[in-house]
């Protein structure tokens, strides 16, 4: 059994791409501290690393995975908006702009700890003062990294183009973590 480390309904949803026979545990961490570390990689690394270790503790014999996404614009790391004003900000910000969306994860079992990031570029569209309006009054973007969801964009054309893995935008890129269970399994 795998022991997804995370509250996000989004990763759980990703995990049943990958297996069924899975669990979730919330690693309460503090995230801010890693934020010192001041390079994108090692921050969502390290927030990664710390949650599987937490969960690790709680189910010792289990294979543990958990991940962190960050958005990247420019020097600012975007993660979720405190409010309506705040993500109206940042869906501002990113309107006709390009960014990243780095995800690190960590696997760990009895044996063998492994962590890893993926890196995804998005592109968005120029977005109407009407249109972000719209998309922050649905609530969508309240909870998550850099105000937005790829998964949103049938309802709300926020996104362009991008490049990479568009699960790791929504969550994690399943085919890289897919891959890894079966390495740390060996």
């Amino acid at each position: 059994m795998i022991v997804l480390a995370s509250q996000s309904p989004r990763r759980r949803s990703l995990m049943s791409k990958i297996t069924n026979d899975f669990l979730t545990y919330v690693s309460d961490i503090d995230e801010h501290g890693s934020y010192k570390l001041g390079n994108y990689l090692d921050i969502v690394r390290d927030i990664s690393y710390r949650k599987a270790k937490k969960a690790k503790e709680a189910y010792p014999n289990e294979i543990i995975l958990a991940a962190d996404t960050i958005v990247v614009f420019g020097d600012e790391i975007l993660g979720k908006p405190k409010d309506k004003e705040d993500a109206i900000r940042m869906l501002k910000e990113l309107s006709n702009q390009e960014h990243l969306v780095i995800t690190g994860y960590t696997l760990i079992n009895k044996n063998k700890e492994l962590t890893s990031h993926v890196i995804s570029r998005v592109l968005f569209n120029e977005l109407s003062d009407d249109l972000i309006n719209r998309y922050v009054e649905s609530g969508s973007p309240l909870d998550k990294a850099g105000a937005y969801g790829i998964q949103d964009n049938k309802d709300f054309p926020i996104v362009k183009s991008y490049e990479g893995s568009y699960e790791n935008i929504v969550g994690f890129p399943t085919d890289e973590i897919k891959k890894d269970i079966e390495n740390i399994k060996k």
